[in-house]
């Protein structure tokens, strides 16, 4: 059985009714949340930051990849974790909120100084693993290739200096110039789009079996309703901490990232597990270890 078969049941009413949490009883104490310190998660955790519910969690941020570590090994009850770990590792989804796109991403981009079909090396920034695994998907799918994958830190030089092809994530790929750098680039929510016709889910809200998890989906909701409604202040904020251009941001809210699991999107996310699974008897990258996502993850997060 499929993992996400378990995961929403649909109410007569049609909304989402979740299977593992009670929202009567309330948070027990502080919930310990591990964000993902990219642009893409500031609505979601604005409201944790600076409205109402500013001490209602012990919020820490990280690279993906290190989210889902801390989650796992009980150092956070919950996170937001890449689809692959939480896959992986049975974590369970608390909230129908996520990281998503339907078409362009702009903040997971793949480069290259060959033709694809040529590419046999990939560097990639593997702090996040779900872009990783989209990445071979795509190379395969779209062009039969199967390329060896190198851990690298995130610079776009130093990665096409070793590899054919270089995977950049996060602020990483936003902070990227695509048209005009002179390489052969793919936008790979895009590309997945082009191939399945579905949304791409990256992350999800999501924790341990057993975790304190009762009454979090609220919490994770007002936080993020409160983010919503403060967009300009996000944009202005987010813009200048991070070196971004407000326009790009704005841009990047607008039109790239969705943050609601619909039908939609459970029916992406299960063609790329399907898809990731079917990988195994590839060459895989997970003997890779981020042996910076720790480091990386203490590094100061820009003042949100």
């Amino acid at each position: 059985m499929a993992a996400t078969n378990l995961w929403f049941k649909r109410a007569s009413t049609g909304g989402l009714v979740h299977l593992y949490l009670s929202t009567s009883g309330g948070i027990k104490g502080k919930p310990r949340i591990c964000a993902v310190s990219y642009l893409n998660t500031a609505p979601l955790v604005w409201g944790l930051l600076h409205g109402p519910l500013k001490n209602a969690a012990e919020l820490s941020f990280a690279v993906p990849s290190e989210c889902a570590r801390r989650v796992v090994a009980a150092e956070a009850d919950l996170g937001i974790v890449p689809v692959i770990e939480m896959d992986r590792h049975a974590l369970r989804p608390v909230s129908a909120l996520c990281i998503a796109c339907r078409g362009e991403v702009r903040s997971i981009l793949l480069f290259s100084r060959k033709p694809w079909a040529e590419v046999e090396t990939l560097a990639a920034d593997i702090g996040s693993r779900t872009s990783v695994e989209l990445a071979r998907i795509v190379l395969r799918e779209q062009f039969g290739a199967s390329p060896r994958v190198e851990a690298m830190p995130p610079s776009l030089d130093a990665m096409l200096s070793r590899a054919d092809a270089a995977l950049l994530i996060g602020d990483a790929a936003l902070a990227a110039e695509p048209e005009q750098n002179g390489l052969a680039c793919l936008d790979l929510g895009q590309a997945w789009f082009e191939l399945t016709g579905l949304p791409m889910v990256f992350a999800v809200w999501a924790g341990r079996p057993g975790a304190p998890l009762a009454g979090v989906d609220a919490l994770l909701e007002e936080s993020f309703s409160y983010g919503r409604g403060r967009m300009d202040a996000i944009i202005k904020s987010e813009a200048d901490s991070r070196g971004f251009s407000r326009e790009l941001v704005a841009r990047y809210f607008e039109r790239h990232v969705r943050f609601r699991l619909g039908d939609a999107e459970r029916s992406g996310l299960e063609a790329f597990l399907r898809a990731a699974r079917a990988l195994d008897g590839a060459p895989a990258p997970r003997e890779l270890t981020a042996d910076d996502d720790a480091e990386r993850s203490s590094r100061t997060v820009p003042q949100r």
